[in-house]
């Protein structure tokens, strides 16, 4: 029996999302002392039951705007496995007054500068969670900072990829992780990775390097110091990962000592065992996603994002897995048979891949590994892409 933790005064929380994270979330905030699981909305009736179970809460079902009608909340976070309508969600729930928390690293990607504008407008916050991988390297980097370094590289350490890999191709795999295939075909193949350290980069105007991310292969995170050139970079922070790393499910940072700093703190950080420098690693070796969903509700109730964004320096887009010939039809591209998703810095001529939830029939045809581009499709006229077109006119601004 989870104990409970400690903060100051009841919060209402409500949960759009009963897939494996949301069953965690919704138990880890009746663990935590101070919140309270208002209700659990979710596509699938028995998933809702079963998350309000989990989170000792009577009120659930699959008609949002009924719950969020019925019962005010002060955060809503947001778990489902979907991008429009999850903005939706969301943009209802801020005109309900409530903070937002996004366990959802895709609508992240996709709308976040939308819904903090929505948000600023209200006085209100739209934060992403503090136990995904962004989140906690959110967390690192302040206390880098805290701590007198500039941060050179903010890194994932990733523990397997199948660029290739199909929802069917890892089926047993997603059986056994307690996911949907696609939602493991999207951990397999490299593009959730891509996702989260797009939301961190596009949070705090770093870049992926150019030609985008190399994930070189190493033992242990400590290697990550001679596998990168870091004087390329110049002075805008790069994001990157490690492929088979120890600590493995961890993140890091390569950092330096800011400039003002003085000569000896060279002396104390070798001291400290961080090495000779001039570069140094700075590590958690774990994420624990839902389990630190509560801190992020707490920040957002005090009126404190852990994470947010308002601008773009670069996006996730499409790439093929395989030969694709004109007509076909592609599907929730995120953890599909047919693309992969690279992050890359902003271009205009590419597909972002989260954009491609719904149906879109390939005009003409991809050989593999080439990127998807405007000249291949149209987007689908959807809620989605109305609301990404509406991003795009605000950040011109």
């Amino acid at each position: 029996m989870l104990e409970k933790t400690s903060p100051p005064q009841n919060i209402r929380a409500a949960l759009t999302g009963a897939g494996s994270m949301g069953k965690g979330i919704a138990g880890q905030i009746y663990a935590t002392k101070g919140m309270e699981l208002a209700w659990v909305m979710d596509i699938d009736s028995e998933a809702a039951a079963t998350a309000a179970q989990l989170g000792h809460c009577s009120h659930y079902g699959t008609d949002f705007e009924q719950l969020l009608s019925d019962h005010p909340v002060d955060v809503l976070v947001e778990a489902t496995n979907s991008i429009g309508p999850a903005a939706e969600y969301c943009l209802a729930a801020l005109n309900a007054d409530a903070h937002i928390v996004l366990m959802n690293a895709e609508v992240d990607l996709a709308l976040a500068p939308l819904l903090q504008h929505e948000a600023k407008q209200r006085n209100l916050i739209v934060t992403s969670d503090a136990g995904d991988q962004h989140g906690v390297l959110a967390s690192l980097i302040q206390e880098a900072d805290t701590m007198g370094f500039d941060i050179v590289q903010a890194g994932n350490i990733k523990g397997f990829l199948d660029r290739y890999a199909t929802p069917e191709s890892i089926r047993h795999e997603a059986e056994i992780r307690k996911l949907s295939a696609t939602q493991c075909c999207a951990y397999t193949d490299g593009t959730k990775l891509h996702i989260e350290m797009a939301v961190l980069a596009n949070a705090l105007g770093y870049l992926p390097p150019e030609g985008g991310m190399t994930g070189p292969r190493a033992d242990n995170v400590h290697e990550a110091l001679g596998l990168f050139d870091f004087e390329s970079y110049g002075q805008t922070p790069r994001i990157d990962y490690l492929l088979g790393a120890e600590p493995g499910g961890g993140v890091y940072l390569v950092v330096r000592p800011k400039k003002e700093l003085p000569a000896e703190q060279k002396f104390y950080l070798s001291y400290y065992k961080l090495g000779d420098g001039p570069y140094y690693i700075l590590y958690r070796p774990y994420h624990l996603c839902h389990l630190e969903t509560p801190k992020a509700i707490l920040a957002a109730f005090r009126g404190e994002a852990l994470l947010t964004t308002s601008a773009q320096s670069c996006d996730v887009y499409a790439y093929a897995k395989q030969d694709l010939a004109a007509g076909t039809s592609i599907k929730h591209a995120i953890g599909s048979a047919e693309v992969y998703g690279l992050a890359e810095p902003l271009n205009h001529h590419q597909i972002p891949i989260a954009l491609l939830e719904e149906s879109t029939i390939l005009k003409t045809s991809l050989g593999k590994d080439e990127p998807l581009t405007i000249e291949h499709l149209d987007l689908p006229d959807n809620k989605l892409t109305k609301l990404w077109r509406q991003q795009q006119d605000l950040l011109r601004q």
